[in-house]
This record gives structure tokens, C-alpha cells and sequence, in this order.
């Protein structure tokens, strides 16, 4: 049973970091692309990072690049999302998700498997 479990949100100030995390199970992340996607209130789903199988290539929304890193740690079946100078505009729910992916493009991929998402609220 393929399980994607979200944790590390919470309410911080502009400019501060938080980071993320995405633990798996039911399946190898060495055979997956893992991303990043948040909702922002009254916005639709925004994909903001991915990585790919290998964990050699990463793509990121021009949104968040230089100030999100999306990493992972096939030991721990898990996948983090660093997040820093964190702006109002970050406020959201975050999803991981996964597919299974032979290529190293993964921005554009249907994901097939989500989790439950965790909270950011970015306010002063």
C-alpha cells in the first residue's frame, strides 16, 4: 500500500525557514518521482518542486527557486522541502506526491499517489 505522510508545517514570520517532510512507504523511492505541490487560499494546486528517481535532477517553480530546495534520503523513505525567506504568498496546504517514472522530467507528471497534506501559514 503506497503512503505518502506530510509533517513539519506551522505558523512562522516573514522571513523566517521551515522545513518539510514526506515520509513513504510502500514502494522504493529509487523507482519514483517525488514533488512538492501547495494550494494556496481561493488558488488552484501549484506544483513547486519535484525530484527525480535518480535524485540527480530537481526541478523548481520560478515562484520559489533560490529560496525552496527539495532533497530526499532513500534510507529513511523520506523526502524533504527546506523552505526559506518565507513570504506571506507561501501561506498554503502542502502535498507531497509520487509516480512511478522512467525519465528525469518530473514538473509535469501526473502524480498518482498524494498525501494529507500539512499547513504553512506564513504571517506577522
Amino acid at each position: 500500500q503506497v503512503q505518502l505522510v506530510e509533517s513539519g508545517g506551522g505558523l512562522v514570520q516573514p522571513g523566517e525557514s521551515l522545513r518539510l517532510s514526506c515520509v513513504t512507504s510502500g514502494f522504493s523511492l529509487n523507482y519514483y518521482a517525488i514533488a512538492w505541490f501547495r494550494q494556496a487560499p481561493g488558488k488552484e494546486r501549484e506544483h513547486i518542486s519535484c525530484i527525480s528517481a535518480s535524485g540527480r535532477f530537481i526541478d523548481t517553480a520560478n515562484s520559489v527557486k533560490g529560496r525552496f530546495t527539495i532533497s530526499k534520503v532513500d534510507e529513511e523513505k523520506a523526502v524533504y522541502l527546506q523552505m526559506t525567506s518565507l513570504a506571506p504568498e507561501d501561506t498554503g496546504v502542502y502535498y507531497c506526491a509520487a509516480i512511478r517514472a522512467n525519465n528525469n522530467r518530473c514538473s509535469t507528471l501526473p502524480y498518482t499517489h498524494w498525501g494529507q497534506g500539512t499547513q504553512v501559514t506564513v504571517s506577522a
